[in-house]
């Protein structure tokens, strides 16, 4: 039996097959191709009496229901509790879909043959999963931990922005001359988690936070995440393992509005007024990794301590419609449903937005009222702690968190045993835009994470 801090490592496979639905915009989008391969990696903790496993998962999001299923799969196979499970999505936008039910466009036979698709992928992610931790369990040997925080520039900006006339617009276009301000902040902060093992490589947890939809159309990749990850070792000459989590990111994305000379490089115009392009997601790896990199010989020395878990429930207030919306939600609505997209007078990530905010609206016409939201934590000793968000928080949530964390080193995960959606700041209610007018949840919703997870936080540093 391990009897000291001990960590192992692994990583799985999780490349969908062809034709499979890719999500994250209201259109349909079917894989082609594969530009890199999807992996799920996974970190074991082990302190001699309790273990916890923490999960990276190439894909958008994972729904909650097929959070339970892997939940129980990977408990069954290494019986660590659910509690001690963080699944964390990195967010990719062109990954397969992990989701049971239809994206609302399809009908018919091609809707069923989606859905079978999606479902077979399920099944078979949520065994990679399970063989993932019963890796990473095996591949456990006593480690020690440091740390250290490095930046990475001009790569993350916030995507949302006040307009000359008042109003808050989302990715409103580069060198759009209607731009005021940013209504928004971004992080530049690189958090790395340095784990050296006894006869094992090391490991580097390496923590940013930005949106991975930098390559869109219907190509399958892990986005500059999976060039972090891939960059980073290859740097080492293969001496070093890596895993990759996403923050606070709800807000900010790779758009720069007034960029400099050559920063348009490998970008170009897509379809909702924001510029993507391969080439410019294997830059953002870059800059992540080499921040990482410039600090991994000088990391701080952290004490490891006993391994806590724990989950916490808060109630959210819903974001619900007025009566008076609903009508106009309807025919904006049914357009969309139809293909009639041209009928709206909108257009770019005004046309998303109108989408997304009648779907909010229609889906919560009926109640509830609030929603339990499940927060989650991993602790190590009073050093390292990973903070898991069910869903998308705005980068000033995560900066909030890390501020009162009682911790060392905080490091927020996004989409973390769930996947329920925007988080938005308070303001950003009043100021408009598409995280608020799209979230289940009303104004509360920041101050009630916030308050929730460093609630959580304080008691597993106190359990110790």
């Amino acid at each position: 039996m391990l009897t000291a801090f001990s960590v192992g490592f692994s990583a799985v496979d999780i490349t969908p097959p062809p034709g499979i639905a890719i999500p994250g915009y209201f259109k349909i989008r079917d894989a082609k191709r594969v530009l890199d391969p999807l992996e799920s990696r996974c970190v074991a903790f082990g302190d001699g009496k309790c273990h916890a496993l923490l999960f990276a998962v190439d894909t958008l999001e994972i729904p909650d229901d097929v959070v339970a299923d892997a939940k129980a799969a990977i408990s069954a196979a290494t019986g660590v509790p659910g509690e001690a499970i963080l699944l964390h999505a990195t967010h990719t936008h062109t990954g397969g879909s992990l989701h049971r039910v239809g994206d609302g466009l399809r009908a018919g036979d091609e809707a069923k043959r989606s859905l079978a698709l999606s479902g077979r992928y399920i099944d078979s992610t949520v065994s990679r999963l399970s063989d993932a931790a019963l890796r990473a369990m095996r591949d456990m040997a006593p480690a020690t931990l440091s740390c250290a925080r490095s930046a990475a520039p001009r790569i993350s900006f916030p995507r949302r922005y006040t307009m000359k006339d008042g109003s808050v617009r989302t990715n409103p276009g580069i060198l759009n001359p209607d731009i005021a301000a940013p209504a928004g902040i971004s992080d530049d902060e690189v958090q790395l988690l340095r784990i050296d093992r006894d006869g094992r490589r090391p490991v580097a947890v390496i923590n940013f936070q930005t949106h991975p939809d930098v390559i869109g159309g219907e190509s399958i990749s892990a986005d500059w995440p999976g060039f972090t990850r891939r960059i980073f070792e290859a740097a080492l000459g293969g001496d070093a393992l890596a895993i990759f989590i996403n923050g606070a990111q709800g807000d900010v994305n790779h758009v720069c509005v007034d960029p400099r000379p050559g920063e348009l490089n490998g970008l170009s115009p897509d379809f909702d007024d924001v510029h993507r392009g391969y080439a410019h997601s294997r830059h953002m790896g870059r800059v992540v990794a080499c921040a990482a990199l410039a600090v991994w010989d000088k990391c701080v020395p952290l004490a490891a301590g006993p391994i806590r878990a724990g989950e916490s429930v808060i109630d959210v207030r819903a974001n619900a419609p007025r009566p008076e919306e609903m009508d106009e939600a309807r025919r904006i609505d049914a357009l969309h449903r139809a293909g009639r997209d041209a009928d709206l007078p909108f257009s770019g990530m005004e046309l998303t937005t109108a989408v997304a905010d009648a779907a909010r609206k229609i889906r919560l016409e009926h109640g509830p009222s609030s929603f339990a939201l499940p927060l989650s934590a991993v602790a190590i000793g009073n050093s390292v702690a990973f903070a898991g968000f069910p869903g998308e928080p705005f980068t000033a949530i995560g900066a909030e968190v890390k501020g009162k964390s009682p911790f060392a080193m905080t490091m927020n995960a996004c989409l973390a045993n769930g996947a329920r959606g925007y988080f938005p700041s308070a303001d950003a209610y009043e100021q408009g835009g598409y995280e608020s007018r799209t979230s289940d949840f009303g104004p509360a919703v920041a101050s009630d994470i916030v308050a929730g997870m460093t609630s959580l936080l304080k008691r597993l540093a106190t359990a110790n």
